[in-house]
């Protein structure tokens, strides 16, 4: 008779307590806990990217977290990639543990994921200013013309599908609808899947964002942009990009004083846990919702 593998899915903004919850998943049932979040697959940046401290991976086994050096690019059909060899061999009967704050990787495991190829920042940032000069319809019009099915099937012309989209057209000549057509099938397809969404109030979140990201400017995220500094890398990359690196850079380099370095990454914070909060919502909107580190939640969610 098989077992029915059983993962859990741990997706929220940043600062909602999704570590806290995963390892307490993981102590109680000798879970094994998979990072599903973009940054934090990056070496270098432990404390930038909020990732598990030394002391929580020693509590449970953590994977996918700090593998990719800083100088490379890591992209979502890499990480399932990664997902998949780990899956094939861990103990089916062992729960598997989610967590992170990357919609597309609960996307690709839960639905199924087309492998398009790496498109450069060149080419991004070339569609990038084509489309700032139109408005909404302009938008659609011109991503029609290069590719009806992705705009039939996105149906509001989101500036950032957009780029994406037409980004792709021109990279690789092909059809961003052309690769998702050839998705890969979920890997949790026939997995017991138990899905959350951390949802704590907005006000809740912002203090957490705001008190975490001047406790880490004082507990090694100055030491980490430097280490990421002496580099020398492409600034394009991801790592470079992470919050937090680009207001560090600027203190470090005498450009920003630390008050407007630590205001600032917080303000970024706050809108990034805003998108992801909107992703959440229009994504999985039938996940159930809890609060901070999986607390009931004490009134709506954001």
């Amino acid at each position: 008779m098989s077992i029915q593998r059983r993962a859990v899915l741990i997706a929220g903004p940043t600062a909602s307590g999704k570590s806290a919850l995963a390892l307490a998943r993981a102590e109680a049932g000798q879970g094994l806990i998979v990072n599903a979040d973009a940054m934090q697959v990056y070496d270098t940046l432990r404390v930038v990217t909020a990732r598990p401290g030394i002391e929580d991976e020693a509590l449970a086994e953590h994977r996918l977290y700090g593998i990719v050096p800083a100088g490379h690019r890591f992209s979502t059909g890499q990480w399932l990639n990664a997902v998949a060899e780990i899956l094939a061999a861990v103990d089916p009967g062992r729960e598997v543990i989610f967590v992170g704050g990357t919609g597309l990787y609960f996307d690709a495991l839960t639905k199924g994921f087309a492998d398009v190829p790496a498109i450069s920042a060149a080419v991004t940032l070339g569609v990038q200013e084509e489309i700032e000069k139109l408005d909404q319809a302009g938008r659609m019009a011109m991503l029609t013309a290069e590719d009806p099915e992705t705009a039939a099937r996105i149906g509001v012309a989101d500036p950032q599908r957009v780029i994406r989209a037409l980004a792709v057209k021109r990279a690789t000549g092909k059809k961003l609808s052309e690769f998702q057509g050839a998705e890969q099938p979920a890997l949790l397809a026939d997995w017991q899947i138990e899905r959350i969404v951390l949802a704590p109030e907005r006000d809740i979140l912002r203090g957490r964002i705001t008190r975490r990201f001047a406790a880490m400017f004082e507990n090694g995220a100055v030491e980490e942009v430097e280490a990421l500094l002496a580099k020398k890398l492409d600034p394009s990359l991801p790592a470079m990009k992470a919050i937090g690196v680009p207001e560090i850079s600027g203190w470090l380099e005498g450009m920003l004083s630390r008050e407007d370095a630590i205001r600032l990454a917080t303000i970024a914070t706050h809108q990034y846990a805003k998108r992801q909060g909107t992703w959440f919502r229009n994504r999985m909107g039938d996940w159930p919702r809890l609060g901070l580190e999986g607390r009931p939640l004490v009134g709506p969610s954001p």
